[in-house]
């Protein structure tokens, strides 16, 4: 999706702008209770909107709501063809509505309005057009029994399904969840993250539009410790997807065992490492993608790749190119400007903790090439940053920093690499850049992680599995495989012979 707008005409936008504020429940916008939060504009640091916070009681009632959509068969019964229409539709206007949906995720979590428009909302349209053509792809079995038996397997939706997504990519992040549940015939109840409340509600809404019955998709708003906990403890839900912090993902699988044994998927923290092999082809693409992929989304991605493992041969000069062309790649400004790559970090408060990284990165040690400061802007920016001489017992080479901090550690070679890779209680995503195909394989092997990518970084499409090993979490988002996660198998044997005595 490309704009020619300019600053001005996205601010002229945006004041016109009115955001949603209450909760979507039963097909419509309510409310809410007298309980408020602030949303925050990150660029700013001023107040954007005052939303409704809701808790147990409005969990209780849009999980009412669900339930009784899917109880009616209303959606899950319908036929599989009719549930594609509507998701498609509701594709067609994600996109139409791609302006909107990209101002409220720009101010109030500050990702730039560029990224917005190219990635986040076409690949919004693009999750909700995979799903909806999966819808009718959904079937059973009938196994090889004796003469006198007939078995089928039926695949059948889950019940009614809990969202609970991050501030990060506010509009994607639900669409992974929302879509493969709904195609699968499930009813859902999303909670956002109280950060970056406002695209859910839109959907929402536009999911109505497109033809969708009410009372199948839900939105509350609120804390996590408050709505999102209501809603992980409900005996009602049938599964909780969930993308988050590792802390919360384990706390995610404590309120499954304490209510209903319900599901849990879990997409949860990272620090994935890039290999880069003294035979790497071209050392300015490599680097290159280092650069974006730390950078990028200003850092605040679950596989950013944080950890550079640089083989010592091409160490010195691998860091120099990345200081040659990383110190200005990207730079800060207001998100509502086109020409802005790094949006602020979404709060102060995770501004600070990045900061606090920073700082121990210096003490315990590591070298500092650039960045490691704010930029002289209001708002929670930091600027991008680069450490050389890290080894993997730092603390940035362990801990998940989610900002704009590149660590780079000289190994080895292939062996080596991949040890320090492994050493980490993340389990998300990894790279390898080599020009040998035997490396690239052995790498792929012994890499311990869900996604791996040779000669690149963060490619991939809706057919691409994306999940986890270790505490990263656990299932997948994407690819048809995220899609029977949200179903069950139900078997029937058929006794097709003569009364038979009781086995």
């Amino acid at each position: 999706m490309t704009n020619s707008l300019k600053l001005a005409d996205w601010q002229q936008r945006a004041t016109a702008l009115r955001f949603p504020t209450g909760h979507f429940i039963d097909g419509d916008h309510v409310p809410g209770g007298t309980a408020r939060f602030t949303v925050i504009n990150p660029a700013t640091g001023t107040p954007l909107c005052e939303v409704a916070a809701g808790g147990a009681a409005e969990i209780d009632r849009a999980v009412a709501s669900a339930r009784r959509s899917f109880s009616s068969g209303v959606w899950r019964r319908m036929a599989p063809r009719d549930r594609l229409a509507i998701l498609s539709r509701l594709a067609q206007l994600i996109a139409a509505n791609g302006e909107r949906l990209a101002l409220l995720d720009s101010l109030s979590m500050g990702k730039p309005i560029r990224d917005m428009l190219n990635i986040d909302v076409p690949s919004a349209t693009q999750c909700f057009s995979y799903f909806a053509e999966l819808s009718d792809k959904i079937d059973g079995a009938v196994t090889a029994t004796a003469a006198d038996a007939f078995h089928y397997i039926l695949r059948e939706p889950l019940g009614v399904v809990g969202c609970i997504v991050p501030w990060n990519y506010p509009l994607l992040m639900a669409a992974w969840k929302v879509a493969p549940a709904l195609a699968a015939g499930n009813s859902v109840v999303l909670k956002p993250a109280e950060q970056s409340p406002l695209s859910a509600l839109l959907l929402a809404q536009l999911f109505v539009e497109a033809g969708g019955p009410p009372g199948v998709f839900n939105v509350v708003n609120g804390l996590g410790n408050a709505a999102g906990a209501a809603l992980a403890l409900h005996n009602d839900v049938a599964k909780i997807a969930f993308t988050g912090s590792t802390v919360i993902g384990k706390q995610m699988l404590v309120y499954a065992g304490q209510s209903n044994m319900k599901r849990v998927s879990l997409e949860c923290g990272g620090k994935s490492p890039q290999i880069f092999l003294a035979d790497l082809e071209d050392l300015d693409r490599a680097v290159s993608y280092a650069i974006n992929g730390i950078f990028g989304n200003m850092g605040e991605v679950c596989n950013a790749g944080s950890r550079l493992l640089i083989d010592k041969r091409i160490a010195g000069e691998f860091v120099a190119r990345f200081i040659e062309q990383g110190r200005n790649a990207y730079r800060a400004g207001d998100p509502l400007d086109p020409q802005t790559n790094l949006g602020p970090l979404v709060t102060a408060k995770q501004r600070a903790r990045v900061l606090d990284y920073i700082g121990k990165g210096r003490s315990e040690g590591a070298r500092l090439e650039f960045g490691g400061d704010a930029p002289a802007l209001p708002g929670c920016y930091v600027n991008p940053t680069l450490f050389s001489g890290v080894n993997n017992r730092m603390t940035i080479a362990r801990e998940e920093i989610f900002g704009p901090v590149a660590a780079a550690i000289e190994v080895d070679g292939l062996e080596e690499a991949v040890a320090i890779a492994n050493d980490s209680i993340y389990g998300l995503a990894a790279a390898v850049w080599t020009r040998d195909l035997r490396k690239a394989h052995a790498a792929v092997r012994d890499l311990e992680a869900g996604v791996i990518w040779v000669n690149c970084f963060d490619h991939g499409d809706m057919t691409q599995p994306f999940g986890v090993y270790k505490q990263s979490g656990q299932g997948r988002d994407k690819c048809l495989e995220s899609l029977l996660g949200y179903t069950q198998t139900k078997s029937a044997w058929i006794h097709l012979g003569p009364a038979a005595n009781p086995p």
